[in-house]
């Protein structure tokens, strides 16, 4: 590193090197969350049964 680099780590705050990686806080509406749980129950079913078909163990016929 140089002497410039040692200059502006020694003038910097804490806060001013940490104050841009503060999280926004996340906020999703309820039907939001309540759609993306079925929507991911239900990719889970048509997996399984997917896999099932596959298998041999069920039978659509």
């Amino acid at each position: 590193m140089t002497d410039a680099d040692h200059a502006w780590i020694d003038d910097a705050t804490d806060e001013e090197i940490v104050s841009w990686y503060e999280a926004r806080p996340v906020t999703v509406s309820a039907a939001a969350a309540g759609g993306s749980i079925v929507g991911a129950f239900a990719l889970g079913a048509l997996v399984a049964v997917g896999a099932l078909v596959v298998m041999g163990r069920l039978d659509l016929d």
